[in-house]
């Protein structure tokens, strides 16, 4: 079993976790659980991820919370948000971290990721 790194609540009003959206960071996945009655958990392998961007709006900076936007090159999540969690900067540091050590341990280079086809029509273009 891996190590939990770091989990939160999406926030909503005034940065409070009042969601039924929870992110958990472990050393080679992030989960994203979401629901109340139905729920649903997705998750994606770190080596996956192509790119992280940390957006905070004037708001979220008022209650001390972020975004940020993952572009993934997994195919079932494709590319998803974190939204609305305390201390984005140091998760986005966090997650750019261990992304870097799964792509190496796992041997990924960024022409491999790169290099997917975006739209699935089997063509580069």
């Amino acid at each position: 079993m891996t190590e939990t790194l770091w989990t939160d609540k999406k926030r909503t009003l005034f940065g409070l976790p009042l969601s039924f959206t929870r992110y958990t960071l472990k050393e080679d996945r992030l989960f994203i659980e979401t629901g109340l009655l139905t729920s649903r958990e997705d998750e994606v392998r770190l080596y996956r991820i192509l790119d992280v961007q940390l957006v905070r709006t004037l708001g979220q900076k008022i209650f001390g919370v972020g975004t940020i936007y993952v572009k993934s090159a997994d195919k079932t999540l494709g590319d998803f948000e974190i939204k609305n969690i305390k201390n984005p900067k140091d998760v986005k540091e966090l997650l750019s971290e261990v992304v870097e050590k799964q792509r190496q341990m796992n041997r990924v280079s960024n022409r491999e990721l790169l290099d997917y086809d975006d739209d699935d029509d089997n063509n580069e273009d």
